[in-house]
């Protein structure tokens, strides 16, 4: 079982698409993309994903990717 990442299209459209498509590229994490995921007011002020159901934020799009891969080691799901 992959790791997954979940993504807002507004924050694609925001920058997060650099990360998307860096990570859509990565055969280990599983990613999707959501017209919304309710979480407006965060997505209005950053950049951020949902890794394993958990928020993952970051200011540019190279931070966020860096995040993620970081929250996935130190949070293996086995």
């Amino acid at each position: 079982m992959n790791p997954l990442v979940e993504f807002c299209i507004s924050n694609l459209a925001n920058g997060a698409q650099e990360t998307y498509d860096i990570l859509e590229n990565d055969p280990d994490i599983d990613v999707l993309e959501y017209g919304c995921l309710s979480y407006c007011s965060l997505c209005d002020q950053n950049l951020y994903a949902l890794v394993n159901g958990d928020i993952v934020e970051a200011d540019t799009p190279e931070e966020l990717t860096k995040k993620i891969y970081q929250y996935i080691e130190e949070n293996p799901l086995f």
